[in-house]
Parts: C-alpha cells; structure tokens; sequence
C-alpha cells in the first residue's frame, strides 16, 4: 500500500495583511499629505514593496489582504484597494460618538486567520493603535512571525511585542519611491541556503567622496563620534547617498562595510570610531548617561533619549526651518535633522519624527507662525500625556524636571 502523497506546498513565506484603512490615512495626512493620497489611491504599490523581498521561497505571498474602512468618510476610496486585489470590510459607525467597528472586525478576521488551515507564517497590521497588542501577543503565543506598519507613534508595549516595525518615516519613503530595497523578508522564516550552493557574491565596498571625508573625519576625532554625525558629513560629501545608502538600505550596513579601520556600532543610537586608536571600551558607558526622570521617561513612553540641549535646538532649527515651510513633514524632518547637526547637537531623524507626531497629536499647527518657545510648549504637553497614559507618577520635583528636560529649557516649571 503507498502512502498518501502531502500536498505540495506553493514556495514563499505565507503572509497575512490587515489594514486599519483610517488610523493609517490619517496619520500619513499628519506626516505627509502627498504619502496619505499614494497610500489611500495606489495600494498595490507599496503591497508590493513589502512582498518583494526576493524569490522562490524568500520571497512573501499575501494569501491574505483585508482593509478596514468606514464608507461613510472613505467610500471613494474603494475602486483602488478593490482593484489592487484587497478585500475591503465596510467599518461604518455605530456609536454617537463616531468610532468605527474596525477594531472588532480585524480582530474576528485576525483569530479566524490564526486558527484556520492556511498556514500563515506572518501577520501584517497596518496600525498605530495600540489596542491591537493584545492580538500581536495571541500571534507570537502561536510562533507566528508579526509585523506592524506604524503611521504615528507607536506605544512601547506594542513595538516590543511585534517582531518588526515599519516606521512612519520608512513607510513615507516607501510610498514616495524613495526606498530602493524593499523590506526584507523575516530571516527567521527564510530557508537555509543549500549545502554546497553558491555563496552569494558580496557587494562592492563603495568607492566615493563620502567614504574618504569618513574615514578622514573619523581618524581625525578625538574619540568615538555619534553616527548622525558622521552620516551628516557623508551626506553632504555624496548627497547622492540619501536614495538607498549606495545599495545597503541604511547608514549603518554602509558605514560598516567600509572598512580601512572604521567601526561601527549602533548602541545607543550608533557610533562610528577609529579601530586604529579605540574600541568600544572607549564608547560612552551607561554611569556617562543621566539616569533621572529622562531616562525613565524615554524608556517606558518611547519617547527619544535626547538632552535638553538636543531638545532646545531642535526646536530652535524646526521653527527656522518652519518661516518657510518645506514641502511635506518628511522633508522637515530631514532638514531639522541636518541642521541639528551641523549647530552639533545631532540628532536622528527618527526622533524628529516621532516630535513631529507628537505635535500632531495636540494640534499644534506647523506654519511660519510657529515659535521656538511654542513648539517646546506643545511638546511638552504630548510628553506629559504619554507618561500619563502611560501611569507613570511623579512628585513636584520630578513633574518640574520633566517640563524642563522635555521643553529644552524653556519652561522652568
């Protein structure tokens, strides 16, 4: 008697996608209006950024792709997603207060997915709410592989229990088609290569003005010199760099293949030395780093690990830069960024990222009438109501010490 045949099982990683349609829109109008109406109007675009990341079995197959709308604001929006291979879920209102059953709704999708026969390897929720951490832990508790593609700011808790996370300004790049390398595919669920395959042949180590002003600005520097920094030097060396990093996606994978005795770490932030005359023993130890209400509040809110400085000047450059508003928030990030750098008080454009939403989030307008003193004032205000959602308590003291770390110096109490 032969033994039944298994069925044969197509090649890919089967992947699953749930769009909170609202939450993602509208954090993109916040971040970028011209991102929102790419991501609203053209779907399969940015779909296929994500499942491009190879062939054969690395690459992701959406057996799966939801999108949860309300058709009383969204219905126009329909033909596109529908003709991009989605299935589109009506989340209309059914309270006074206009909240939408998407929640409910993916949710009920997400477990029956979780539980059904197809076999997916990985969730796909494109959402920035975190009322969704709990659906992320009933993934992980089945080893399933889960990504979460942010719009806004992500709690902490839900970032930590997602295994990736697409962050606003990726997925911004992303649907501008100013990320050349797709996202790659979860390495843990990629197959091994074969024995006695062939290798796959390495990248060229660039050869360009930008990696001899690091290795000069590098070999000439005191001591270890944050990443931003020395990103913001090979920028302005090569700007062609800004695209894709020459192929390597990111600063950091360009930086470390260099070589020639430049070290790349990305603690706390990233830091790039001379082998020739340090090493990490010589990077800044946690006891150089305040230990008071910053960190506490940075570490359970998510807010960035800046100084006060660091705050002050961002908000003196995003105020400068604001006289003459650039053309969308993710170019006012990049443009904040640099010059923070170059007054020497870099800082990531991740963080000037995650400012910007918050400011978003208390309505504070982004125009030529913005004002140092009311950037940090706002700020401030969003800094307060993370840590309050967040249950964090304080005396007097510590409540004075925040509004003065988070506003950069301009609110003494």
């Amino acid at each position: 008697m032969k033994d039944a045949r298994s069925p044969s099982r197509r090649p890919g990683i089967r992947a699953a996608m749930f769009v909170d349609f609202d939450n993602v829109f509208t954090g993109l109008q916040a971040l970028d209006p011209a991102a929102a109406k790419r991501f609203a109007e053209d779907p399969k675009h940015w779909a296929d950024a994500l499942s491009a990341a190879g062939s054969g079995e690395s690459a992701r197959r959406f057996l799966i792709r939801n999108c949860y709308l309300n058709p009383v604001v969204y219905s126009k929006y329909r033909t596109y997603w529908t003709r991009a291979g989605f299935r589109v879920i009506d989340c209309p209102s059914l309270t006074q207060r206009g909240k939408s059953s998407t929640d409910i709704n993916l949710v009920l999708d997400a477990m029956d997915t979780l539980s059904g026969s197809g076999g997916i390897d990985e969730f796909f929720i494109a959402s920035a709410d975190a009322d969704f951490t709990s659906l992320i832990q009933r993934f992980r508790a089945a080893d399933k592989m889960t990504t979460v593609i942010a719009a806004g700011a992500v709690a902490f808790a839900y970032r930590e229990m997602a295994d990736n996370v697409v962050e606003s300004h990726d997925f911004v790049a992303i649907l501008n088609g100013t990320t050349v390398e797709p996202i790659h595919a979860v390495a843990s669920v990629q197959p091994q290569r074969a024995e006695g395959a062939p290798k796959a042949k390495p990248r060229a180590k660039t050869a360009s003005a930008a990696v001899k002003e690091v290795c000069d600005f590098v070999r000439t520097a005191p001591g270890p010199v944050v990443g931003a920094m020395v990103a913001h030097r090979a920028l302005t060396a090569d700007p062609s760099l800004k695209t894709d990093w020459g192929g390597y996606g990111k600063f950091g994978t360009w930086v470390a293949q260099i070589g020639q005795g430049v070290e790349y770490t990305a603690t706390r932030g990233g830091w790039v030395w001379d082998a020739q005359r340090f090493s990490s023993d010589d990077l800044p130890t946690e006891a150089d780093v305040e230990s008071g209400i910053e960190e506490r509040v940075a570490r359970v809110t998510d807010v960035p690990a800046l100084s006060a400085a660091q705050f002050r000047q961002m908000f003196l450059a995003m105020a400068a830069r604001l006289r003459e508003p650039p053309a969308n928030r993710n170019e006012l990030a990049r443009l904040v960024r640099d010059d923070c750098v170059t007054a020497g008080q870099p800082v990531s454009r991740g963080a000037v990222n995650f400012v910007i939403q918050g400011l978003g989030y208390v309505n504070y307008q982004l125009n030529e009438n913005a004002t140092a003193e009311g950037l940090a004032a706002a700020w401030t205000e969003d800094v307060e109501e993370l840590c309050r959602v967040a249950l964090m308590e304080f005396d007097d003291a510590e409540k004075a010490a925040l509004r003065r770390w988070a506003s950069g110096g301009y609110l003494e109490a």
